[in-house]
């Protein structure tokens, strides 16, 4: 860098010497000038250069990373199936203890399953997936994300608190947005404890509709909010307590909720953490003009 950008500054400072002096001989200053303009343009290049390239060296260290981590969530079950499968081919395994290898390859199977399915649909959602741009009411939207939150936690049923503030419309895509609060929602269940106490509100905050989403977990970890949001990054809490997943559910949100002109933060500390989206408001629709009634005719 030095080697490139030393002689470059050096003839910068020649060709703005050579217009100062140059006032009197016209070639000087025409020297001067095309000097200075050559090695500005060269400099200009030099930092664009560093530009593109730097951002080219950055989205190859995210596919590097993407690739170890997609590669590292599908070695375990693949490698579970391998041995499942190697004991029922040498034929080691008694009756009783072929239908629990079979139950377990089909669980393994499955979850290889849903994690493709994920990985999948988040590529989708990532690569100019189109939101549709509709009205959503918002009490409906919550109550729908809670039905399919208790069916999938019907092994512990957890009553959500409701403080909902009713006639808040916004714009954003239905289906997703119920995908976005049912993963907040299944992610709070997952992190607290036994006495598990999930809230959910929503409230109006200029032109924006904001859904929040409170629990009374352990909170997260200072030093590991930066990157909640990475892809198959799972917090301490996660393997301290044997909670399922594969790292996926913010990710899903964060790309959800951008992906409507929305916004997505967070608060976190010891004993509750809060999930905030921000939607904006739909505008309200005009009232059609009152028709007068039609005159009689004789």
């Amino acid at each position: 860098m030095l080697v490139t950008l030393v002689p470059t500054v050096c003839m910068i400072a020649v060709g703005i010497l050579l217009i100062i002096v140059g006032h009197e001989s016209t070639t000087t200053l025409v020297m001067g000038v095309l000097v200075t303009t050559f090695c500005t343009s060269g400099i200009t290049g030099y930092i664009l250069a560093s530009i593109f390239l730097g951002k080219g060296a950055s989205l190859a260290r995210v596919q590097n990373d993407f690739v170890s981590a997609v590669s590292h969530e599908l070695r375990t079950p693949v490698t579970s199936l391998r041995l499942l499968i190697e004991s029922l081919r040498d034929n080691r395994l008694e009756p009783d203890d072929r239908t629990e290898v079979l139950s377990l390859l089909g669980r393994e199977t499955t979850r290889l399953e849903e994690l493709v399915t994920k990985v999948l649909e988040l590529s989708r959602l990532e690569s100019g997936h189109v939101f549709a741009r509709d009205r959503v009411d918002i009490e409906d939207l919550v109550e729908e994300a809670i039905a399919a939150f208790d069916a999938c936690t019907l092994q512990n049923p957890t009553p959500i608190n409701r403080r909902l503030l009713p006639g808040l419309v916004a714009i954003g895509d239905r289906p997703t947005l119920v995908r976005a609060l049912l993963n907040l929602l299944t992610n709070a269940w997952k992190y607290t404890g036994e006495d598990k106490q999930i809230e959910i509100e929503s409230r109006l905050a200029g032109r924006w509709i904001e859904i929040l989403v409170i629990d009374n977990g352990p909170g997260i970890e200072k030093d590991e909010q930066h990157a909640i949001y990475e892809q198959f990054r799972r917090g301490r809490a996660a393997h301290e307590t044997g909670a399922q997943g594969v790292g996926l559910g913010l990710a899903f949100v964060r790309t959800i909720v951008r992906g409507q002109k929305g916004k997505l933060d967070f608060e976190s500390k010891p004993g509750t953490t809060m999930f905030r989206i921000r939607l904006k408001r739909a505008k309200e629709p005009k009232s059609a003009p009152a028709r007068l009634p039609e005159r009689a005719t004789s």
